[in-house]
Formats: C-alpha cells, structure tokens, sequence
C-alpha cells in the first residue's frame, strides 16, 4: 500500500488547496498524539488519508474503508500533503510517476452509488467477482459485444491494470467496481444476470465465514439470475470445491452439475502454472430455474431532525450491538475541529459487515464520504444508530 514516512507530521489549515488537491477538514484520534484523519478531495473522488504517530517516524498512508481508485489518485494526495504541509519525507514507496496515459480517461471504473442510483438494465448483464489478471474478463466483454459485463475486484494493482486494457483494446461493454460482491449483488435487479463467474476465489480455509460462496450468496444470486442463467465457481481447492457441493445443494430445488479437469477458452496465468503441477481444477455450475421478485426495501439513510447533544457520540456503547437482522459495533470515535466529531461504524449482516463513517456538525449527522450500502440489514443499522444518537 503506498505510505509515505515522515519526519516530522505539520497539520494544514482547513480547508486548502495543493495544486488539484484539496484537504477539507482533519478527525482526529479521541488521543490526539495517536494520529489523525485527513479529509481528502481529488479528480471528484473523496476519501481520508491516515496520518499515525509511530514514535520516531510518523506515517502517512490510506485509509482502507475509503481508499481510492485507480491509485495515482491517493499517491499524488500522498505527496501533494507532505509537500503543501512541509512535512519532510524520510522514506517511501510512492513514486511521482506522473498519471498513466491509459488511465486519463477512467470512465469504466464506477462507484456503488452509480449501480446503487439507476442500474444499467438494457441489456443482458454477466458479473465476474475477483478478476484478478481480467484476461478472462476482457475475453468474454471481446466475444460478447451486445452483454454488458461488470467485474468486481478489490485489489487495486489489478483494477489499474483491468482498466488500461480496457482503453487500449477500445472495450466498451465492461463496467469495473472496487466492491465486496457479497454486497454489491443485493443492488441488482431480479432476474437480469445471465451469468456470474467465481473463478479461483480465495479458499479461506481457516476463515471460511469469507469465502464469496455462501448460502446468502447463493440466494442472492439465484434472485438476480434470469431463467437458464448460471453461477460458475471454477476453483483448484479441493476444499472449496466440496464446500460448494454442500452449498449447491442447501436449495430446497437446486439444479447444479459438476466437471473436473474442463478445458475453457481463456485462462489465467494461475491456472496454467497448476496445470503444469497437474492439481485438479473443479467447477461447479449452478442453473436458476425460478424467476424472483424484486426486492422490498424501504427507508434511505438520513438523520432524524433535531440538534444531537455534544455528548451522543459519548454514550454510544464500545459493545456491539446485536439484533436478529445483524449488528451495529462503534469502531473508533475522533474529534473534528473544536465541536464537531465522527464515528467510524461496523454494520450489517454478520457474514457481509461494512464500515462506514459518520461525520457530526454542529448538531447534525450525516454519512461521510459517502452513504452506506442499501441493504436491508444497512437500514435497521441506521435506524438503531439515530435513535441512540438522539437520546
């Protein structure tokens, strides 16, 4: 991840201009000599820089609930800080490469509040989750014009180079998300997904509670998928792969079929080095046979009216809150200017949390940079945490 280590750490005064960056306001740690956040704003996306006090060095590095893409974005944030702060850099990994010639034009990566506000629905919709390399990705946007695909992915080398690609083939049909895709499917419409591609999760052997497949998933995806449409896990671990079996099969009607060793038309170089070990690939498909209605969800995420006392972040419990539609825990609390302070929560499901921040000013909260997920365990979260804030 790029950090810079510096010297010496010298806040800004807020709000300020560096060049094309602008630094809004800084949190800071309830111990202040602990570090800080520093509200950041460049090419219209916003996210936090951290600033750390480890004794001799002090580090500045991302955030990783709000870190950007693609990422020059949070390098040149990085350096423009250290340079407007006069803050001297002892070492780093950022270099002041200046921004790629594939990446000036970015409009393949979307936000969550792109899908979240009106979801491309004109066209058959296929979803690959954890692209890694993309070849697989760019082969089936290149064969498949009139499909619109969205790759999901979380590492960010892997997006970079996902979206080089895109501009320098010219790929029009390929949408990218920087999302938990065990999140991002309670935002599809039902029945629209012709195909979702798992190919070589993580096994998550001993944290199998993260593993993308799940009974949740399962069903999210059989609502999405339209009749006929498919759910492809191609995996080399023997674990996973029975895992799957178990979990194809917890549908009261499930239709899945199971192949071993299959050739397919692309592959990663990966699975090519396994080959050549001569490891076992499994996949296992499964097909939706019923169509699902839309999903009800009501409410949205704002505060109700009413100043919030000085002391609402106070008597907020460090305990976690547990209800039977999930939970709400307070990770970290930070002061914001002279009155104002913030809040950085875990919420939603048990098997799919978010963190999220809460930003509060002169009596009134909103989310920070940006809201959280629509999901219906997101919305109980919220109710639960406006009523607590206001007494």
């Amino acid at each position: 991840m790029p950090h810079l280590n510096l010297e010496s750490f010298h806040p800004l005064t807020f709000p300020t201009h560096c060049g094309e960056v602008e630094f809004l306001f800084q949190a800071n740690y309830k111990n202040r000599d602990e570090g800080a956040l520093i509200a950041t704003r460049y090419k219209g996306k916003e996210f936090f820089l951290v600033y750390k006090n480890n004794g001799i060095k002090k580090l500045l590095k991302s955030d990783k609930v709000t870190r950007p893409s693609p990422n020059f974005l949070l390098k040149h944030a990085l350096l423009a800080y250290a340079e407007c702060s006069g803050s001297p850099i002892l070492d780093s990994n950022v270099d002041n490469a200046p921004e790629n010639a594939h990446l000036k034009t970015y409009d393949a990566l979307k936000s969550i509040q792109f899908f979240a506000d009106n979801f491309p629905k004109e066209r058959e919709v296929r979803i690959e989750v954890g692209f890694g390399s993309a070849r697989h990705l760019l082969h089936q946007a290149l064969a498949n014009p009139d499909v619109l695909f969205i790759g999901l992915e979380i590492h960010k080398p892997s997006i970079e180079q996902a979206l080089k690609q895109i501009v320098i083939q010219n790929i029009t049909n390929i949408m990218i998300l920087d999302y938990d895709a065990r999140l991002f499917l309670e935002f599809v419409p039902s029945n629209i997904v012709g195909k979702i591609y798992v190919h070589f999760p993580v096994p998550w052997d001993k944290k199998p509670h993260r593993r993308v497949i799940s009974e949740a998933f399962l069903k999210e995806s059989e609502r999405v998928l339209r009749v006929g449409g498919t759910l492809e896990l191609r995996t080399d671990s023997e674990n996973y792969y029975r895992f799957a079996l178990e979990t194809f099969s917890s549908p009261r009607q499930s239709r899945f079929e199971v192949r071993k060793n299959q050739e397919i038309a692309i592959v990663s170089k990966y699975e090519d080095r396994w080959k050549k070990q001569e490891k076992n690939i499994y996949d296992v498909t499964f097909t939706c046979d019923t169509e699902s209605p839309e999903p009800d969800m009501i409410g949205n995420f704002t505060f109700s009216e009413g100043k919030i006392g000085a002391h609402a972040v106070d008597r907020l419990s460090k305990e976690t809150y547990k209800r039977e539609w999930g939970f709400m825990h307070v990770e970290r609390t930070f002061s914001v200017g002279e009155k104002g302070s913030m809040i950085r929560l875990a919420m939603g499901s048990f098997d799919r949390p978010e963190s999220t921040y809460v930003l509060i000013e002169n009596g009134t909260a909103r989310y920070y940079p940006s809201l959280p997920v629509r999901s219906s365990a997101n919305l109980n979260a919220h109710i639960l945490l406006d009523e607590l804030i206001h007494g």
